[in-house]
């Protein structure tokens, strides 16, 4: 593991039913979680249609800008199922069956009707490709260098994160602690932003809500150092009782 370098992931979400509103997407928060538990930090998400042209591009710009590139949705068994296609074109190399997969689809059709030209789609794979396990139904996920191709069902491209965990190279994670008060935002700004300020490595969040008939925040702090976030935490705390309000520890 290294301790310095900071390692990028990005999210590619793949399907014409989120764009629609017909599906709502699950899949970033369980992917950003997982992200950060590896010491990889989610830098980006993009939600594309399914188009080969769409997909390409996105997948060739995202990948170009961070250490790994995830996908999800569009590996299926239909027609409109273009993932692999799609990322295979924007690489440079071909479609081809997978025999492993072949062989794990074949197992897990063997009971329930067996294999026909529309399971068999789940084991085409870009030329060169490894694969991820799926403890679910068995269609395995598809990884080419470092790009990541998962379901976009959420509790299958769970387990195919887990499949994964460890396997990948990352620094440390990004810790986080929460301070609340019932205060305006705008009287804590300039607190805040000396907080961070004052603290190499330290990332603060804002985030206001009104509750009960009044209005107050949330103040997120984030840092891969332990100490740091304490440190800012008591900053924080210090600084909202100086100005007469009453910190929250772990937030309200």
């Amino acid at each position: 593991m290294t301790s310095d370098r900071i390692w990028t992931a990005a999210l590619l979400i793949i399907g014409d039913e989120i764009l629609s509103g017909r599906t709502q997407d699950k899949n970033v928060g369980q992917v950003a979680t997982w992200l950060n538990t590896q010491g990889i930090r989610l830098t980006e998400v993009r939600v594309v249609a399914d188009d080969i042209g769409a997909i390409g591009e996105a997948v060739n710009a995202l990948k170009a800008r961070n250490d790994y590139l995830f996908t999800t949705g569009g590996i299926g068994p239909t027609h409109d199922d273009i993932t692999v296609d799609a990322i295979a074109a924007a690489l440079g190399v071909e479609v081809e069956i997978h025999p492993e997969a072949r062989a794990v689809l074949e197992g897990y059709y063997e009971s329930r009707g067996g294999i026909n030209d529309a399971r068999l789609r789940m084991a085409r794979v870009p030329a060169g490709a490894t694969l991820i396990k799926n403890a679910a139904t068995g269609a395995p996920g598809i990884r080419v260098g470092d790009i990541f191709i998962l379901a976009g069902v959420p509790r299958i491209a769970e387990l195919m994160l887990d499949a994964l965990s460890g396997t990948l190279e990352g620094g440390r994670p990004m810790l986080s602690r929460t301070i609340g008060c019932w205060v305006p935002e705008s009287e804590v700004a300039d607190l805040l932003r000396a907080t961070e300020a004052a603290h190499d490595g330290s990332q603060i969040g804002s985030y206001p809500f009104w509750r009960e008939g009044r209005g107050g925040a949330n103040f997120v702090v984030r840092s891969t150092d332990p100490a740091t976030v304490e440190a800012c935490i008591a900053a924080i705390g210090a600084g909202l009782a100086a100005l007469g309000y009453e910190p929250v520890v772990d937030g309200i």
